[in-house]
């Protein structure tokens, strides 16, 4: 065993550090510093760059004090005033204080199966959904693969390799061989995958208690070999790629709920890589012949600048990244969102809402309204065979009696109407009403003061219930039994008789009530724009 001094220590966590942990956002543009002075009447910082919500702007120099350094000399600077609010902080950093927290989830009673009081419980769903899922991952972080020179790669991972970030990563394609799988265990053989550094082979087969496609780069990393060259310095790649890349396994890009996880799971990343640029590829690990439909692929523009890039185009070379971040995945065992296990009692995680308010702004979805005192209600219709509101018509003309209602329906077919617009529509509207189903999933986007209303749940109690919670956003659905009416038992393929695979009508008297109900929740909330004007008037 060899023995280093503490120096020794020191100087190879900044090496490994400095290596994998630099803010990317600086990569591919000037650095900026303290000291530069830049030409007379140009800004010091490209601050366009940025991007970011204007709430998110003291958070994200909180954690870029280089940015608010220059901005602070920088009568360019269009972020001045937010350099007064420097101790706002995500909540995830070691120097983030708790009353400075972007915000707090909200805790109404104690769940016993897991806690006891209402701190407890804050704190519990806090770790499970919030930013403190962030900072779990943060703080798990531990070097595989030990650079011993700043030319050397390496490898730095979370447990169970959910998320890794590598440098100067050499990946040879030249003899793969591709079939219908999209996520082959053994695509990599040794020597196919790794980089010049210290590999640690006993913690890094450690990590493979999740090895599963959606759960874990354990597969795909498993191979990993230190190798007796440097790819880039010693010219082994055929293709070197400069920018930072993000590999991700991405689930269904044909349901917006399944395809969602892996957007939010790739803000999470970014939070975790302390890097919200676009200037970023974004690389679709695949392993199989196939193409990838991907209804959503407008949403894309809210992360990178490029196209997304299948792995294969890269087949017959060697490829080389001089910086690879091995994204957070959907279906991750005490992930989020897909399954994710939570406390009762508990709603409104900051990093929920932080993901919409990011995603619309870099998509430019605004909020319109309301205008002329109207409460704008949506009704999602469904196209597809099964959960139709077969009284669809019954309930629209009884919202039509509403005055203060302004009602629409809309069918969100991608063929007819574009995501960007499906989002312009959610986004203005301030009850949101449709049956089970992943269109639901639009919640995400809906304003701070609007309520989802399921329909009806079909008997999945949980999804939807707790992806409001998880937002913030109020919920409720259909109670009373003896008040909807399915057109038959429903007919599952092989389950035989199924709540999900029926159509329903829904008693009018009651539907409308529940609508009231949520009006009502709209109408108090301390968001409401309306509200606002009635009480300066």
């Amino acid at each position: 065993m060899t023995f280093i001094s503490g120096l020794e220590v020191a100087m190879l966590m900044l090496l490994v550090f400095g290596i994998l942990l630099h803010d990317i956002a600086l990569s591919s543009q000037e650095e900026a510093s303290p000291e530069a002075h830049g030409i007379p009447g140009e800004p010091l910082f490209n601050y366009a760059s940025i991007r970011l919500p204007e709430e998110h702007i003291p958070f994200f120099l909180h954690n870029n004090g280089h940015i608010a350094k220059v901005c602070k000399k920088d009568s360019h600077c269009p972020y001045k005033k937010h350099l007064e609010n420097l101790q706002y902080c995500w909540g995830y950093e070691d120097s983030c204080r708790p009353e400075f927290r972007f915000s707090y989830p909200v805790c109404t009673y104690v769940d016993m199966r897991w806690t006891d009081t209402l701190e407890s419980a804050q704190d519990t769903f806090w770790n499970q959904a919030d930013f403190g899922y962030a900072g779990a991952r943060l703080r798990e972080l531990r070097v595989l693969c030990q650079p011993q020179h700043t030319s050397d790669s390496s490898l730095v991972c979370s447990r169970y390799l959910q998320h890794c970030r590598a440098a100067n990563l050499y990946l040879d394609l030249r003899n793969i061989r591709r079939n219908h799988d999209r996520f082959k265990e053994d695509f990599f053989q040794t020597g196919q995958i790794g980089g010049h550094c210290k590999l640690d082979v006993r913690a890094l087969m450690s990590e493979g208690q999740r090895k599963s496609p959606l759960q874990s780069w354990f597969a795909e990393l498993q191979s990993y070999t230190q190798l007796n060259f440097r790819p880039i310095e010693d010219a082994q790649c055929d293709i070197v790629i400069e920018k930072p890349a993000y590999f991700m396994k991405l689930d269904a890009g044909v349901n917006m709920y399944h395809h969602f996880c892996d957007f939010l799971n790739l803000y999470i990343t970014q939070h975790v890589s302390n890097s919200f640029s676009t200037d970023v590829y974004i690389v679709m690990w695949d392993t199989s012949s196939y193409g990838y439909g991907d209804l959503f692929s407008a949403t894309w523009k809210a992360f990178t600048d490029y196209d997304v890039i299948p792995l294969k185009t890269y087949d017959s070379k060697r490829v080389c990244f001089k910086e690879a971040i091995f994204s957070l995945l959907p279906r991750m065992r005490y992930g989020l969102f897909y399954n994710t296990p939570l406390i009762s009692g508990c709603q409104n995680t900051g990093l929920f809402r932080a993901f919409s308010q990011h995603v619309l702004h870099r998509l430019n979805i605004t909020q319109e309204g309301p205008k002329d005192g109207k409460m704008r209600v949506t009704i999602l219709a469904r196209s597809t065979e099964y959960r139709k509101i077969l009284n669809q018509n019954e309930l629209l003309n009884a919202l039509k009696t509403v005055s203060t209602f302004e009602v629409q329906i809309v069918d969100y077919k991608y063929k007819e109407l574009g995501f960007l617009d499906q989002l312009k529509i959610t986004h203005n509207t301030d009850i949101f009403i449709g049956m089970h189903g992943a269109g639901l999933t639009h919640l995400l986007f809906l304003p701070d003061w609007a309520a989802v209303f399921e329909l009806y749940n079909c008997g999945d109690e949980r999804c939807y219930l707790d992806l409001a919670r998880l937002r913030g956003v109020h919920y409720i659905t259909w109670q009373k039994q003896n008040k909807v009416f399915p057109q038959d038992k429903g007919h599952h393929p092989t389950l035989g008789e199924h709540p999900k695979f029926t159509n329903y009508s829904f008693d009018v008297e009651e539907f409308m009530y529940l609508v009231l109900q949520a009006a009502d929740h709209v109408s108090q909330h301390p968001k409401w724009p309306l509200k606002k004007q009635h009480d300066e008037l």
